[in-house]
């Protein structure tokens, strides 16, 4: 359960955000939708935007991600290893994964995000699966409008822990308890929606995708960082199941109450291209050398290709999907 103060000085639905009912879509001009009776409800300063038969259906996932993420001491009492990430307290858990987001965090705000918003005055932008919200703390330092969005809410691991933040903001960033399928936002009013280390996660990539291209304008961007890609899929297959082994050894759950995605493949990304008649932007961000020759040194051992980490970036457009330069 959270220990945020009640009174702290939060800004759960920030002027400016339009509302839809996660579970009909009819629009909420309230907390209340006077279509279905679904409330959106507060609680420690976040939205609970979850239906009852939404939360039935992620309840083992949270339990089961909790659970893991204790064990693997994730999080801390102090203020000051939040206050670091993605550099300093991260480093703590797992030195290589955070240095991975460290180089995504600073080519996503050099490369990605140096002009959102700037045509319309406005830098509205979705932190899709949030975790303890560093990312949305930090484009909150920055001066952009974040938006906070996950699954799990507790105050070590999850939005809870963005009560640390106000350590150094006036006040915290809306947060939403909402899956990535059932978004509790009205269309086109984002500059961007950002899956940060986190669309792996979602049970239906495609609708995921269609979801966050709803929310954000005409001209705005989803992004896709920090998730693990495979040139076969065979490789990622492998790899989950290896996940699952461990899970099963190390903590005593499958991993598996949820048909996660898990991990992306060149012939998926193309599937959704073709659905939602968008075109990627792929970018690859230098992670260094001992990460570039990850493949080779697994090719030496004998062992499965290692994942690889791209930046995706899809353009909603308000007619006819123009295509765009791959910039690789």
């Amino acid at each position: 359960m959270s220990r945020e103060p009640p009174d702290a000085p939060a800004a759960p639905l920030a002027p400016g955000i339009r509302l839809r009912c996660p579970r009909c879509g009819a629009g909420i001009p309230g907390m209340e939708c006077r279509a279905c009776g679904f409330s959106i409800t507060l609680q420690h300063g976040i939205a609970r935007a979850l239906p009852p038969e939404s939360m039935a259906r992620f309840a083992g996932f949270i339990h089961e991600y909790e659970q893991v993420r204790e064990a693997e001491g994730r999080g801390s009492d102090h203020a000051d290893f939040y206050l670091g990430l993605p550099r300093g307290g991260g480093a703590l858990q797992d030195p290589r994964q955070w240095q991975v987001r460290a180089r995504s965090h600073a080519y996503l705000c050099r490369r990605l995000l140096a002009g959102a918003g700037k045509a319309n005055g406005s830098d509205r932008l979705l932190d899709l699966g949030a975790g303890n919200c560093w990312l949305s703390y930090r484009l909150a330092l920055a001066g952009h409008r974040p938006c906070a969005v996950d699954l799990v809410a507790n105050d070590r691991d999850g939005m809870g822990a963005a009560r640390h933040y106000l350590a150094r903001l006036p006040t915290l960033f809306p947060r939403f308890q909402a899956s990535f399928d059932r978004l509790p936002f009205a269309d086109a009013q984002f500059d961007a929606a950002i899956f940060n280390a986190s669309f792996h996660y979602t049970t239906d990539g495609e609708a995921a995708l269609r979801e966050a291209l709803r929310c954000v304008r005409p001209g705005g961007a989803v992004i896709i960082a920090d998730t693990p890609w495979y040139p076969r899929e065979a490789d990622g297959r492998r790899m989950l199941a290896e996940r699952e082994s461990h899970l099963r050894r190390c903590h005593g759950v499958a991993g598996a109450s949820i048909a996660m995605l898990g991990f992306l493949t060149d012939a998926w990304l193309h599937e959704m291209e073709h659905a939602l008649s968008i075109r990627w932007e792929v970018h690859r961000p230098w992670y260094g050398l001992a990460w570039a020759l990850r493949p080779v040194v697994a090719t030496l051992r004998g062992r499965r290709r290692p994942s690889r980490f791209r930046m995706y970036v899809a353009r909603k457009h308000s007619a006819t999907p123009a295509h765009h330069a791959d910039p690789r």
